[in-house]
């Protein structure tokens, strides 16, 4: 649709009980990294969106060039969030890591207790983070479209506080089936890393850890 010339998307979907943390993360970044919003109802679920290219999405890009670009944007989203009202990467450790041992006995064991034990280790550390970066929650591939007034902007945005460590898995495993080896795995690691400027100690614990949460 087109308003004085401007291009914009309707997007209309039935109401639920997320659009409305939908809708605030994007007045919380306003743009920065991701669409802009431009009014909404959320009764009605509509929102009108600054239009992007959206049968583009970063998925199509090879992933030697796409890695790099998607690293950047979880830097460039880090900005502060200091409401204590938005959930912390904390805060979803603390309502998960409880159920794992559960979740690993009910599936029949899918794979060696060793891991387990070192996941839920590693939980003890992660369910704390001394920092409050934006981060987005459900940052991957097919969910950063080209964008006219950016390259690439991240759209259906999960707005939390605390380790942006947080996305790096999911960053990988939605690309996974592209990386041909262990070796082009850590490549991909590391280069978000490098990008992102993370802590590698804790990108690499917080790998294992959602790995683990989305494996059962």
């Amino acid at each position: 649709m087109t308003r004085d010339g401007v291009l914009f998307l309707l997007r209309l979907t039935p109401p639920h009980s997320s659009f409305q943390l939908e809708i605030d993360a994007l007045r919380f970044w306003d743009g920065r990294g991701t669409v802009l919003l431009f009014e909404n109802d959320s009764d009605a679920g509509a929102m009108l969106l600054e239009r992007l290219e959206t049968t583009e999405t970063l998925a199509s890009a090879p992933l030697i060039d796409a890695v790099p670009v998607i690293a950047r944007l979880m830097r460039r989203l880090a900005v502060p969030a200091n409401d204590s009202d938005v959930p912390s990467t904390a805060d979803v450790v603390e309502a998960r890591a409880g159920m794992l041992g559960a979740d690993w006995e009910r599936l029949v064991k899918p794979f060696d207790r060793t891991i387990l034990a070192q996941t839920l280790k590693i939980a003890q550390d992660l369910r704390a983070t001394p920092r409050n970066d934006a981060v987005n929650g459900d940052l991957h591939f097919d969910q950063i479209l080209a964008g006219r007034r950016e390259p690439w902007l991240a759209v259906d945005p999960v707005l939390l506080r605390g380790d942006i460590e947080y996305d790096l898995a999911q960053i990988l495993w939605t690309r996974l089936d592209e990386m041909n080896d262990d070796d082009e795995i850590l490549f991909h690691f590391e280069t978000v890393v490098r990008e992102a400027q993370l802590d590698r100690e804790r990108a690499g614990k917080w790998a294992l850890y959602r790995s683990v949460d989305y494996w059962l």
